[in-house]
């Protein structure tokens, strides 16, 4: 089923505040120290015997991008990744002996930039992946990547390693913007690549967008969606630019007198939000979109979408486990971090020991929860009677002051209860996070918001 989205001005007055993404439940601001070795494997062994997804953190950049908020290692040391790869081995031989009951069905590279490692450092990943874990022949394979100094035939490489998936980290096709962010690249070079990915036969090519960046006006804005559109993405992320320069060092390199104000960032969002639906994009949720064939499409209407630190995806509910510096595990009710500081991550290796520090232990209330979130900010409707039937609990007595704090919405025309359906309006589509955030218990003692990102 597809959610129409409408746009309406007063309500984006009203409720465009800050909240979280929901990549998970309870978010990673709740993580704990208290994690080790032995917190991450008998996390992983108790996983049913089925499939899983891995994540590995590549941390390493060429270059400091000033937007950026990511964990990352800017370096121009290429051999640097010869020993991040060294302690990577180490630790998934650690790992592979307690999930030897797990099929990989999802693989995704993120970072920094993957693709920072070069040939041979990529096929040398890839081969240990293959010695440590099982794959499933029909898997999913991603890969984010920089498109800036990417030879062409790099495409074709990362296809024959098995990569079926791709996302380009573009931005903006503006020079001015990207060289304000510290980021220039030459425009057409990066359409000639998102292009060879299509030729080539990825499954799916996605395309990431910020808008709110300096020297970026909406009608500058514009000119690069429709730059984006000619090449024909089959996903798209548009994401809102939130400047933390007390959080993110890089960031105060941004002059805040270039930075577009609030009007002209939401008229940016509003233009692309039309342009993208007129082209005949699905509006996913929140800042992405799919062509109406993308499988992130079809499992939207279809109605199995999921959503984990990846962001949307088709795994179901697949186990995550995250290998290197900063990762995060989502596993047999637990929630795990490694070490954020490249240091500590090799110190614990060099031990022997993973290097899991920080932990979330879901109760069977965050479980409840974390499912009702995904259920609303992936298909916009929840059934409560089938709820109820499913966790064996009385849904409306349960989230009674919950079902109160949504008549604020209902009023609003964002939402109805019917029937026992919760539903959320085309009008209402844009602020599922805000909707999201009713259920969620941590934020009634955590109402500083100032640390997510505005809704829109």
């Amino acid at each position: 089923m597809i959610k129409q989205v409408q746009w309406q001005s007063q309500l984006i007055n009203k409720y465009n505040v800050s909240g979280p993404r929901y990549t998970s439940y309870p978010t990673a601001l709740q993580l704990e120290s208290g994690a080790n070795t032995q917190t991450l494997v008998r996390a992983l062994e108790q996983c049913p015997s089925g499939g899983l997804s891995l994540y590995i953190h590549i941390p390493f950049c060429h270059q400091l991008c000033y937007y950026c908020g990511c964990n990352k290692v800017v370096t121009r040391h290429q051999h640097k990744a010869d020993l991040y790869l060294d302690y990577l081995e180490k630790e998934m031989a650690l790992l592979s002996t307690h999930c030897r009951h797990l099929e990989v069905q999802q693989l995704h590279l993120g970072g920094g930039t993957p693709t920072f490692l070069d040939k041979a450092q990529m096929a040398r990943l890839m081969a240990m992946l293959e010695q440590h874990f099982t794959f499933s022949v029909d898997g999913e394979r991603s890969i984010e990547v920089d498109p800036r100094d990417l030879a062409l035939e790099r495409i074709d490489e990362l296809q024959q390693l098995g990569f079926n998936r791709i996302s380009f980290g573009v931005q903006d096709f503006n020079d001015e913007v990207q060289l304000a962010v510290n980021r220039p690249q030459c425009a057409n070079e990066v359409e000639a690549l998102v292009r060879r990915a299509k030729e080539v036969g990825f499954n799916s090519v996605n395309v990431d967008m910020i808008y709110g960046l300096p020297l970026q006006t909406p009608e500058s804005f514009a000119i690069s969606i429709e730059r984006l559109l000619a090449i024909g993405p089959d996903r798209v992320s548009v994401f809102n630019y939130a400047h933390l320069p007390s959080r993110f060092a890089a960031q105060r390199k941004i002059k805040d007198a270039d930075l577009p104000d609030a009007a002209a960032k939401l008229t940016m969002f509003k233009q692309t939000l039309e342009r993208m639906i007129a082209a005949n994009y699905q509006f996913i949720g929140m800042d992405h979109f799919a062509k109406k064939d993308d499988e992130l499409a079809i499992a939207q209407r279809e109605g199995h979408l999921h959503r984990n630190f990846q962001g949307y995806t088709l795994g179901g509910d697949l186990p995550l486990l995250g290998l290197g510096v900063s990762a995060i595990s989502q596993l047999h009710g637990h929630i795990i971090q490694n070490q954020k500081e490249l240091k500590n991550y090799y110190e614990a290796l060099e031990q022997n020991q993973l290097s899991a520090c920080k932990e979330i232990r879901l109760t069977d209330e965050d479980e409840l929860r974390a499912a009702v979130i995904k259920q609303l900010i992936c298909h916009f409707e929840l059934d409560m009677a089938a709820f109820s039937k499913r966790y064996e609990f009385d849904f409306k007595e349960h989230f009674a002051a919950e079902l109160a704090q949504l008549k604020g919405f209902i009023d609003d025309d964002m939402l109805t209860i019917e029937d026992d359906i919760i539903s959320i309006n085309a009008s209402g589509v844009l602020f599922i996070r805000i909707i999201c955030m009713c259920f969620d218990a941590y934020l009634q003692s955590q109402i500083n918001q100032q640390r997510f990102s505005r809704v829109i």
